[in-house]
């Protein structure tokens, strides 16, 4: 029985990703409309007009998904949707942001899905969530909890580490600088997974009945991998000997303490000291299956998936140029 085409609210389009998952469930022959936050200090027509090429083949609603009002109003009331799916999250991960839109921007799509009798949603979360410990994990968490007992059907995807979130360091070792690693750069782990193969895994949610209402980690192809490993590839690909510089752990936690204590008086640095935070713990923490039993993370727990690799990706990048813009994440 061949599956019907779905109509489908796509939330996050203009990110990177957004953009591989828009172009996914097109090419599988959904229908989707693009919820676009407008941005009038930054929207200039050039832009919107990039977005408008880079989304061809959806439908556009310039509407912010973080107003519930506007939402209902100009999109709900207008459209019928089979399923919801959401690459949308805070940019920052600062707590503000992350309780604003990880939370309740969700929460309020979430109830307008379900009045309007929308039966599917599909959930961009993070592997990180395993061991909560940052405000915006805390932000996806409480969604992730509100998704599954709302009676709606659900999928909740929690991949692993981005390709372009590894790309920080491409130019400055380009540059004839060396790969910066917390530690030795073995304490961690990760099976990075592609844009084109993370979108593919999001859209398949929708019609595949195993991933129906199930909680789903998800890395990419091959073993994983250290960040002294992505380091002597980089170097391996320019013909140079590996050069490495080691930044110790306690150094992060300096700068936490001092900004955290500031930012009791200075709100700016309050979100200094909590992106701190979120660099320190993607700096201690591997992007891999949490193994509660064993305490440990575990590489063969974590499911792969899509054929494309980060190391090929360096290499893309190195003769190509082009690394994706990585955002307010970025360590290095």
């Amino acid at each position: 029985m061949t599956q019907q085409p779905l109509r489908v609210m796509l939330l996050g389009a203009t990110g990177t990703l957004g953009c591989a998952t828009a172009q996914a469930l097109s090419s599988q022959g959904h229908e989707v409309v693009c919820v676009i936050r407008p941005r009038p200090d930054r929207m200039t027509e050039s832009a919107r007009q990039h977005i408008q090429s880079v989304l061809s083949g959806t439908r556009l609603r310039w509407v912010d998904p973080c107003d519930a009002l506007a939402l209902e109003r100009d999109v709900f009331a207008q459209e019928r949707f089979d399923a919801v799916v959401s690459c949308m999250a805070s940019r920052t991960g600062i707590p503000r942001d992350a309780w604003r839109v990880d939370y309740q921007a969700h929460l309020d799509v979430l109830h307008a899905a379900k009045r309007s009798g929308v039966k599917q949603f599909v959930l961009l979360s993070a592997i990180c969530v395993q061991k909560p410990k940052l405000a915006f994990q805390q932000a996806k968490l409480a969604f992730e909890q509100q998704l599954m007992q709302s009676g709606m059907g659900y999928s909740i995807v929690r991949p692993t580490a981005f390709f372009k979130s590894l790309s920080g360091q491409l130019q400055r070792v380009k540059n004839g600088k060396p790969f910066l690693l917390f530690g030795d750069g073995q304490a961690t782990a990760c099976k990075p997974i592609g844009d084109e193969d993370l979108a593919d895994f999001m859209a398949s949610c929708l019609t595949a009945p195993d991933k129906l209402n199930r909680i789903l980690p998800i890395g990419g192809p091959g073993p994983a991998i250290t960040p002294r490993q992505q380091g002597e590839a980089l170097f391996k690909m320019l013909g140079r000997p590996p050069q490495f510089k080691s930044v110790p752990i306690a150094l992060l936690d300096i700068v936490i303490a001092v900004l955290g204590t500031l930012g009791k008086f200075i709100p700016v640095l309050a979100d200094k000291a909590e992106l701190a935070r979120i660099g320190r713990y993607y700096a201690t923490e591997s992007m891999l299956v949490w193994n509660a039993d064993t305490l440990r993370y575990d590489p063969d727990a974590t499911p792969s998936h899509g054929s494309h690799t980060l190391i090929a990706a360096y290499a893309h990048w190195l003769e190509h140029g082009g690394a994706p813009e990585r955002g307010d994440h970025a360590v290095f």
